[in-house]
């Protein structure tokens, strides 16, 4: 009771605060989103996303080693196919340019590359697999997301992430990497993918906006807790090593609620749309960038995540 207690007493100074600091955000808990597409020489900024770019290979690679040098550990790449189709050809095709990227940045680098493995940059009409009618066909797109995985593990891919909320994927994901001599390979399911108003400036990056209906037949409903526990649990039992959880600033209850019940590593995406927020508020002046980045990026790491995928991560490991 006051005046005994003052709680002030522990912030007098940057060195107290410092020492009593309940969370701790460091460099080893990012990981950097990369565009990448089919080329040479290409640097193309997204409109909307400032500082983000398409890149083909070869200048992604010089991205991940300047990465590399800053102490990020982790890269996932996202692929700009060549050509699209009605049965996402490109995503299994070993000489696109996911496939080139995983294999330059291993052979070059230390870091661990992850791949998001999703049919949707790849498909004519934008869906995230086999359309029947307007509708997305569940157990025809699976062998689809387990060719595309194991194509990225032949690469040399450390992590394969489905991103496609397709059910059963991951048990048909690992049985796929299993049989075919790749069981180190670790599988990142976005386990607990809300259909979000915060994926906007990806869709942009990734030209893989859906071309008529939307996906909220498949991803989440923003307004359900419960739903997402059982995403988890079925990924945990079906062999998944890590999940996720996107978007991150407006699910922080849910990061919240899967680390106390879930015992595997747990992601946060941070995700274009809440990237995008930042940048254009920092460039109108109505906030601090710095500040803003690093709060935002505690908070996510405060509510319960180990792995947080951003891409504040180079400006935010320049600040750590």
């Amino acid at each position: 009771m006051f005046p005994y207690t003052r709680h002030r007493r522990l912030r007098l100074n940057p060195v107290l605060r410092r020492l009593v600091r309940e969370t701790g955000l460091t460099v080893n808990d990012l990981v950097y989103p990369l565009f990448v597409t089919c080329g040479s020489g290409i640097k193309k900024e997204i409109v909307s996303m400032p500082g983000v770019f398409n890149m083909s290979p070869d200048v992604a690679l010089q991205e991940c080693i300047s990465v590399e040098k800053i102490g990020i550990g982790a890269v996932i790449l996202f692929g700009l196919p060549m050509f699209k189709d009605s049965v996402a050809s490109g995503a299994y095709d070993d000489n696109e340019a996911v496939q080139q990227t995983v294999r330059a940045v291993k052979e070059n680098t230390k870091l661990i590359v992850i791949t998001d493995v999703c049919l949707c940059e790849y498909m004519i009409h934008g869906h995230c697999g086999i359309v029947k009618g307007e509708r997305v066909d569940n157990d025809e797109t699976l062998p689809l997301l387990a060719q595309t995985a194991l194509s990225h593990a032949k690469a040399g891919a450390d992590i394969v992430a489905p991103s496609d909320m397709m059910d059963g994927r991951v048990k048909v994901i690992r049985a796929a990497l299993d049989g075919e001599g790749y069981q180190n390979t670790l599988i990142l399911s976005y386990a607990v993918k809300y259909a979000s108003a915060f994926y906007g400036p990806f869709r942009e990056a990734a030209n893989s906006a859906p071309a008529f209906g939307d996906r909220k037949s498949y991803q989440m409903d923003s307004a359900n807790r419960r739903e997402a526990l059982k995403e988890a649990l079925s990924d945990v039992e079906e062999g998944a090593d890590m999940i996720m959880v996107k978007p991150a600033i407006a699910y922080l209850d849910i990061i919240r609620e899967l680390r106390e019940k879930v015992d595997i590593p747990l992601a946060a995406y941070n995700v274009s749309g809440e990237y995008s927020m930042i940048k254009a508020a920092a460039q109108s002046g109505w906030i601090d960038y710095n500040s803003a980045v690093l709060e935002i990026l505690t908070a996510i790491k405060r509510a319960g995540s180990d792995i947080i995928i951003s891409y504040f991560s180079k400006d935010a490991a320049a600040l750590l």
